[in-house]
Parts: structure tokens; sequence; C-alpha cells
């Protein structure tokens, strides 16, 4: 999607953060964008510094938990109600969810996966009919993470495993919804200056949480320290950039490289060189005809 000017983005944790710096970044393009946020604080400063900026005629804000699906389909009406038709949609919203794994329950894998992967979902069920129906095209956003790309210590695993599988969600249906005119781009940040480990203050009441990993959260154990962190505000140009150019992964630190280069060695290491010429034959013609 070249021009943008004059189109309408939804973006889910749009109201802090990287959400923010995306939602800033279309607003430069001369998008109109709703920010959909869990709290409302985030919301208010939002708003307040669009005002400030003169810009406040191009966001609406819609206070939304990204696992309510009833919700989600209100925020959908209440985004065409206001702007219009909706031709990008940026699913954003995440919880830095993480404390020792020994002492993990099935709240934390609840409250973590509804969030960093449901939400992903609930997004793309609520939103793709929509912009399908008005045939105009658009874009999607899954916004995942470098630590997906990783290994990572066990202490992340419910973090790594929503994230892992918005990154292959994103992979899987890029191929068909470019059919439609629809494009699909991944975000996998490293370290960004946001508050994704403010955990306890993320988590809609409906959610619990064990005992392990409330001490995490309560010691600050949920954020990381990094020697320097990336403005959410450069994360929003790398991601107006996929979109205008159809780009598949937006990664935004290359530190990592050397880790990533590892993993895929190992994977390529461990794949046999005996090959059935049937089953290769049959796999090119997959691949020829995703091509086309």
């Amino acid at each position: 999607m070249k021009n943008l000017s004059g189109r309408v983005a939804f973006i889910t944790g749009g109201a802090s953060g990287i959400g923010l710096g995306i939602a800033g970044a279309l607003v430069d393009a001369g998008m109109k964008v709703v920010l959909a946020d869990l709290r409302q604080d985030h919301i208010d400063e939002a708003l307040a510094g669009f005002e400030r900026q003169g810009r406040r005629q191009s966001v609406h804000a819609i206070r939304l938990d990204v696992t309510d699906r009833a919700a989600m389909a209100a925020a959908a009406d209440e985004t065409e109600r206001v702007f219009g038709k909706v031709h990008v949609l940026v699913n954003n919203a995440g919880v830095g969810i993480q404390g020792p794994f020994r002492g993990i329950t099935y709240e934390d894998w609840d409250f973590g996966l509804a969030v960093n992967l449901g939400g992903v979902v609930n997004g793309l069920q609520t939103f793709l009919p929509r912009i399908r129906s008005h045939g105009e095209g658009g874009h999607i956003v899954n916004t995942a993470s470098l630590a997906a790309l990783v290994p990572m210590p066990a202490q992340f695993v419910v973090y790594v495993a929503a994230k892992s599988a918005v990154i292959a969600i994103s992979e899987t249906i890029r191929g068909e919804l470019a059919q439609e005119g629809i494009g699909v781009s991944v975000l996998c940040p490293g370290p960004v200056r946001t508050n994704i480990h403010e955990v306890a203050k993320n988590r809609p009441g409906k959610f619990g949480v064990g005992e392990a990993f409330r001490q995490a959260e309560q010691s600050g154990a949920t954020q990381v320290p990094f020697p320097s962190m990336m403005e959410p505000s450069e994360v929003g140009k790398l991601v107006l950039r996929a979109i205008q150019n159809d780009e598949l992964y937006v990664i935004t630190h290359g530190e990592w490289r050397p880790m990533v280069e590892a993993r895929l060695a190992a994977i390529l290491a461990a794949m046999p060189t005996k090959l059935d010429p049937a089953l290769v034959a049959m796999l090119q013609g997959r691949q020829a005809e995703g091509g086309k």
C-alpha cells in the first residue's frame, strides 16, 4: 500500500510504546488511526500528545481488552462509524509475561497466550472479513518478538510460545492474502522503550496469576535491563516502510544475528540429505503454485 493518505488503521496496544510509535508514523503518512488500548491512563496521555501536536483530529481512541471478542467486534463497529472502512490492522497489544518455569501455572499460560496470541487471532477474525468486504486491499501487521527467533531461557516460555505462533501465523496467511491485495508483515522487535514489563497493570481482572509469577512481577524481574533501547517512533517508521513496500519481516535489531544464524544452522544440520525424488517434485510443485 504505497498511498496511505485518507486510509484508516486500527492499532491494538496503540496508546503507548510501539503501538503509539506506529500510530504516529501512520498519522504522518496521512492516515486516520484508532488507538485501541486496555489502559485509560495511556489513552489519556496519547490523546493529549496528539492534541499538542495539532493532530488530534486524525486519531480516535477506544478502551479495549483484546481477549474480549465481543468488545473487539464493537470496537470495529465504532471504528467504521467514526472513520469509515479499515485498511490497516496492527495486532500489537502484548504483555511481557515471564517468571520461574518451575512455578508456572495454568493461570500464567492462560493469561499470556490469551493476550499475546489470542489478541492477534481475535483481531484477524474480527477485521479481516471487513477488509475483504470493501475490496480495496489492505495490510496486516502482527507484533511478535525477536525473542521468538532465538533460544531463550525457560522463564520466557509463555511469551516465546505465543510470539513464535504469531510469526508462523503471519508467514502462513501471507500467500493467500496477497492474492486478495492484502499484505502481511510481522514485527519482531528487540529492546524498545515501552512499558510491556508492567504486566500486573496490563492484566484484565478476569485473569489470575501464579504465585511465582506474581513475585517476579513484584520484584521487577519482568523489566529486562538493556544498555540502550530503540525509541518507539523509530519502530513506527520501520513498520510504515514495511506496509508501503509489503515487507514480511520487520526486525529492529541486528545484534542477535549470530544467535539466529546458529539456530538456523542447527536446524539445517539436523535435516537428512537423502531425499525422495517424488516428494521433492511434489514440494517444488506446491512452491511454484504458491509463487503465482
